[in-house]
């Protein structure tokens, strides 16, 4: 995980520049650099490292002899650059990956560049010879970038996060996020002005890739079991590329686990120095700590609890919105744990990058009230609509609770070939089965030992409620309830929607989440379009644990 920062078309006062990219750091706590780019008047990168690739030859912004005029500015992992080096007889002067990036555009061009990249990427090529500038975005938005673009004034400003622009020079309160799968492009006249020379654009759909041309994986016509594990784990081995220790955040679910599962086979197949670290995080009695315990023994990884009383979970609550930028309630209650648990990992362990479970509910359609879809035709519109808004919601939440103490996340279910492959098969096959949600994906690895068949079959929890207490009323979201209706007045909430006419808060909680957004925020409420909500049912609550449903 690294922190970009750019701003072109406009010089700035030193220091406020200087204030505006540092507000970023923590996601890049190895090595900093800001310059400004000859050539290019009235402009200036910025750049927060975080080592995992490349150690001595990837500092950025990234520059190669064979085209000093070209500059790369990127945050994310290029996984099949070994490949286009060889394919395309490219130079790799540097070995880092995203050098990959400069000599794609210099041969194919940005339109076509931008289609050959598999990994994870939010990336600024700046040409100076030609006075161009281009942004894209991976497919899912697993890297976060924001923007603003103030025609008028012919300026353009980029950054990781939204807290490096809110308060920028009179513009930052055009800050919006730049859209996953889309690329744009922009021009700087000789007199420094930005002027964009394309509208945002779509450069693939999600499940529009072919996933018959993936290397190292042969696909069966007749096995879709043998190729979703095969695919899943293709997933989990080209995100094993890194110079620093890679462990996994385990919850005890389904997806956690598998993932945990693959990650350890992966390892030892290509014989990783060290044994994987794996790490829950619940309070007393929570399930998710229970279930973890019995998978980290059955897979034998160095496991580590983490646990946290009530207390030191509502204390955390305005960090982690000031991190999140969101004021979403169940991506705030999901994000507390997730929080916490990354800044155990950076304070007490060698690990700095983790893999996680993000994206297979949404895929495979794991939401408890899948259970209640009118048709497989409307169950897999929901699932690439909430695949669509991921970026906004689960993503964001793994990166920056992540981001915020030096981590870097690895999302093996969202890698655009197995997404791809899902998504191609039968709708119906893709629904709850036999009253079990991914029910497909857990048979895809039933009988191969690869976990306990207690784990590989257990009920969906939701992170913000397996981190839960065992007692009554000492759920996670009863707890937080009752924290926020402490501090939020009747009348507050009386005057919800006068005071916050969009996404207004209908309970105490909702209304603490959006006051402390807005402490940082103030403006901005567009950053999150809905509150997310179970649809299909009259859900008030978005925790699982309220729903009709839930099995314990």
């Amino acid at each position: 995980m690294c922190g970009i920062w750019a701003l072109f078309g406009d010089d700035g006062m030193a220091s406020d520049i200087h204030r505006q990219c540092m507000r970023i750091t923590h996601r890049g706590p190895d090595a900093w650099r800001m310059e400004r780019i000859d050539g290019l008047p009235k402009s200036c990168v910025g750049f927060h490292r975080l080592s995992i690739c490349s150690p001595l030859t990837g500092m950025q912004p990234l520059q190669v002899t064979l085209y000093p005029s070209v500059w790369l500015l990127y945050n994310g992992e290029i996984y099949n650059a070994p490949d286009l080096v060889a394919e395309h007889s490219l130079p790799w002067e540097r070995k880092v990956d995203g050098e990959v990036i400069i000599h794609l555009y210099k041969k194919f061009g940005f339109e076509k560049m931008v289609t050959m990249l598999d990994g994870v990427f939010a990336c600024t090529v700046i040409d100076v010879e030609n006075k161009f500038i281009g942004l894209v975005r991976d497919l899912f938005g697993i890297r976060p970038m924001f923007q603003v673009f103030d025609e008028k004034r012919g300026v353009l400003a980029i950054c990781s996060e939204a807290k490096g622009l809110v308060d920028m020079n009179g513009i930052g309160r055009q800050a919006q996020w730049f859209p996953p799968a889309h690329y744009r492009t922009f021009r700087v006249e000789d007199n420094a002005r930005v002027m964009a020379t394309s509208d945002y654009v779509r450069y693939n759909q999600i499940g529009g890739l072919d996933y018959t041309r993936i290397p190292r994986v042969q696909l069966k016509t007749d096995d879709v079991l043998g190729n979703i594990r095969a695919l899943l784990k293709d997933a989990v081995k080209k995100r094993l590329m890194a110079d620093r220790r890679i462990g996994c955040l385990l919850s005890g679910g389904l997806d956690s686990s598998l993932v945990a599962a693959l990650l350890v086979e992966c390892a030892k197949e290509i014989h990783l120095s060290y044994r994987i670290q794996t790490f829950s995080i619940g309070m007393e009695g929570s399930p998710d700590v229970l279930a973890a315990r019995k998978v980290a023994s059955h897979l034998d990884t160095e496991h580590h609890e983490v646990s946290f009383t009530a207390e030191e979970g509502c204390e955390a609550v305005r960090d982690t919105i000031k991190h999140l930028e969101s004021y979403d309630v169940t991506t705030v209650r999901a994000s507390v744990g997730m929080y916490l648990v990354s800044k155990y990992i950076a304070q007490h362990t060698n690990t700095t990058v983790v893999f996680s479970g993000e994206g297979s509910d949404e895929l495979c359609q794991g939401y408890i009230y899948f259970h209640k879809a009118p048709s497989a035709d409307e169950a897999d519109a929901e699932s690439r609509r909430l695949m669509e808004d991921l970026y906004m919601y689960d993503v964001l939440r793994s990166d920056r609770t992540t981001a915020a103490h030096g981590l870097e996340v690895r999302v093996p279910f969202l890698d655009r070939y197995f997404t791809s492959y899902i998504l191609s098969l039968d709708k119906a096959s893709r629904q709850p089965q036999q009253g079990i949600e991914k029910h497909m994906l857990r048979s895809a690895f039933a009988g191969t030992g690869l976990l306990p068949d207690e784990i590989l079959w257990r009920p969906k929890e939701a992170f913000s409620d397996g981190v839960s207490g065992a007692k009554k009323g000492q759920s996670w979201f009863e707890l937080i309830q009752q924290y926020a209706g402490e501090r939020v007045s009747d009348e507050e909430l009386v005057k919800a929607k006068e005071t916050y006419p969009f996404n207004s808060p209908t309970t105490k909680e909702s209304f603490f989440f959006r006051q402390v957004f807005e402490e940082h925020y103030h403006g901005l409420e567009h950053f999150i379009p809905y509150i997310w909500m179970p649809k299909w049912i009259n859900a008030t609550d978005p925790s699982a644990r309220t729903l009709s449903h839930y099995k314990q």
